[in-house]
């Protein structure tokens, strides 16, 4: 089912949608699963252990206050332990128990689709912050595209866009690195699926207005795009719910929402940050 940018699937009595997941905030359900009230929500490891913490505190001061389990299915329980966010490595918020759903053609600058259009990426492409990638023997042109990415929190099917704010869990910066020269010849899972191809960090942030956000990408520290998501094609909502009419939406699942314009071709020893407004900073180092 097609679902154009003034509709959704579902809307106005033209389906049901079909929500089902635990709590995402114990012991008090949040009304809405994506804003859970306004919290940033980290992966990480210190002394060789896996945690969920919330981070706390200012740029450059941030802790980590460990949650009991995995905030997906475990509810967020702070459990009292902190770190220094200096002393511990922060993990990819979150590894897809499913699937990277990529948005195609949904900024300025391409001709609109006449509905929303998607790839899917396997889980392992994603790593974290500051984790190395090594790019791909097959390409010579791999680049860099700065996106918002949407995190999934319950199971979804054919969300009407009213509720979709329902399904949302938060939002983390992305970078969908893509083997621009594969794309020329239609090769989508090859250009944008190898390993490490979707750095995602350095948290999640829960409650984010994404009407108006902008996003910047530097390499070496020259800007390579620059952009502002109201310029996307599609909204956060209309892709979330269009995605939803396709497949089902799961837990963890990430969809990632588009990239502004601008190309670059990323050498060994290049240092990628991207950055997305109310959410911070994501840097990846490249390697042959």
């Amino acid at each position: 089912m097609n679902c154009p940018a003034n509709s959704a699937p579902g809307k106005d009595g033209g389906g049901e949608a079909h929500l089902a997941a635990p709590s995402l905030l114990k012991p008090t359900p949040p009304s809405k699963a994506g804003t859970l009230e306004s919290m940033r929500i980290a992966r990480f490891t210190v002394n060789n252990e896996l945690h969920f913490g919330l981070v706390e505190g200012d740029a450059g001061e941030e802790t980590l206050r460990v949650l009991a389990g995995d905030p997906f299915y475990s509810g967020i329980e702070p459990i009292g332990t902190t770190y220094p966010i200096d002393q511990v490595r922060l993990l990819a918020p979150i590894i897809p128990r499913s699937k990277v759903i990529g948005a195609i053609a949904n900024w300025a600058g391409t001709e609109a689709p006449a509905s929303p259009q998607f790839f899917l990426k396997p889980n392992t492409t994603v790593i974290g912050p500051g984790d190395p990638v090594t790019l791909p023997e097959y390409s010579e042109a791999v680049s860099a595209e700065g996106e918002l990415a949407v995190i999934i929190g319950r199971i979804a099917k054919s969300v009407p866009l009213e509720r979709v704010h329902e399904v949302i869990f938060g939002y983390t910066v992305a970078n969908d690195l893509t083997a621009r020269d594969l794309l020329e010849d239609r090769q989508w899972t090859r250009a944008k699926g190898f390993d490490g191809s979707t750095p995602l960090g350095p948290w999640i942030e829960t409650d984010l207005d994404t009407d108006s956000l902008n996003i910047t990408t530097w390499v070496d520290g020259d800007v390579v795009q620059e952009g502002n998501t109201s310029e996307m094609h599609y909204s956060v909502a209309e892709q979330v719910a269009a995605a939803s009419e396709i497949f089902t939406l799961l837990p963890g699942d990430v969809l990632l929402t588009g990239t502004p314009a601008g190309i670059s071709v990323l050498r060994d020893g290049n240092e990628v940050e991207v950055e997305v407004e109310g959410i911070g900073s994501l840097v990846t180092r490249v390697r042959d």
